[in-house]
């Protein structure tokens, strides 16, 4: 099992960059692959982000692609979020997931019925 908490949510300016993170603890980290997911008031939950185990594989949602970049530092129980050239569509509860493995792969998943454990979110508003 493992337990995730989000953090580095806050309100930007359209154009500006935040950083979430996601710690982990628990059963040891390269052992999930890991995603990212939001959902904007009045909206569905929708894939944001995935990486692998090792953080070799990532695969990004069209409407993100070129300006959210995750990445994952396994060495401190972690999976990044970094959020450039923000615009006011992007703002929304972001939350980190992690799927369980049980050998290491890199393959990345995109759907929510594919991952076991969620944080609780945190808060991204961007202001135009």
């Amino acid at each position: 099992q493992v337990h995730l908490v989000e953090s580095g949510g806050g309100l930007v300016q359209a154009g500006g960059s935040l950083r979430l993170s996601c710690a982990a603890s628990g059963r040891p980290f390269r052992m999930y692959a890991m995603g990212w997911f939001r959902q904007a008031p009045g909206k569905a939950r929708e894939f944001v982000a995935a990486t692998g185990n090792s953080g070799g594989s990532t695969s990004y949602a069209d409407s993100v692609k070129g300006r959210l970049t995750i990445s994952r530092d396994n060495a401190k129980n972690t999976v990044y979020l970094q959020m450039n050239s923000l615009k006011p569509d992007d703002t929304a509860v972001y939350t980190c997931a992690a799927k369980e493995l049980s050998y290491y792969s890199n393959e990345v998943y995109y759907t929510e019925q594919n991952y076991d454990y969620w944080g609780q979110g945190t808060q991204v508003t961007v202001s135009s």
